[in-house]
């Protein structure tokens, strides 16, 4: 059987690209993101501070697969801008990742090829200088049980090594663990044995 691919790629922290073309300046930020939202704050943040430049192209790949992407030409000929920034977000097999270029007008047009020369090398120079990681696909579960299987639940969340992320002990007892995603059946198998124990899957991470 063959074993289930739970790794991705992303960046740690801000980086930050350029390249200059007849005049005009292409600068690029690269952020790490975990949802559209913030990847949205990262745009407007940008559009602000650089608010008396020509364009803002960007785009955004987010989850395993880049299971949601988003691109923007922000006014530049169609194709021109987001398709070779994106270029490069596949070619250092990226996700989890917003690059944004911002581009001051020089006076001289570029062409076609020239912009996206411009925008495939400033997203390039961005991802050059960033720093990339290899973080493993999670899943996320909730466990719900009594008291009497405390003993039983933490000896198997310590055997799987398992990332406790939540506790709640009231009346029973909630707990809230990650996996890696090519262990999730087996540990989820393994705590559905346990009677009267419930195992509710909460989402990937």
């Amino acid at each position: 059987m063959e074993e289930q691919i739970d790794t991705y790629n992303t960046i740690t922290k801000l980086s930050q690209g350029f390249f200059k073309d007849k005049g005009s300046k292409f600068y690029a930020f690269a952020y790490p993101v975990e949802n559209e939202d913030q990847a949205k704050q990262y745009i407007n943040e940008i559009k602000k501070q650089y608010y008396d430049a020509r364009h803002h192209c960007y785009v955004y790949a987010i989850g395993f697969e880049r299971g949601t992407t988003r691109m923007n030409d922000d006014g530049e000929p169609s194709g021109s801008a987001g398709k070779p920034i994106f270029g490069q977000i596949l070619s250092y097999d990226l996700t989890n990742v917003l690059l944004v270029v911002t581009r001051y007008f020089g006076g001289v047009k570029l062409g076609i090829r020239g912009l996206i020369n411009a925008y495939k090398y400033a997203a390039a120079d961005a991802l050059e200088n960033s720093h990339i990681i290899t973080r493993h696909l999670k899943d996320v579960y909730e466990l719900h049980y009594d008291y009497p299987m405390m003993n039983r639940v933490m000896y198997l969340m310590k055997e799987e090594n398992l990332e406790q992320l939540e506790t709640r002990f009231e009346a029973d007892c909630r707990l809230t663990f990650a996996v890696r995603k090519k262990d999730s059946q087996r540990v989820y198998a393994r705590f559905n044995q346990l009677h009267p124990l419930k195992i509710t899957f909460q989402r990937s991470v």
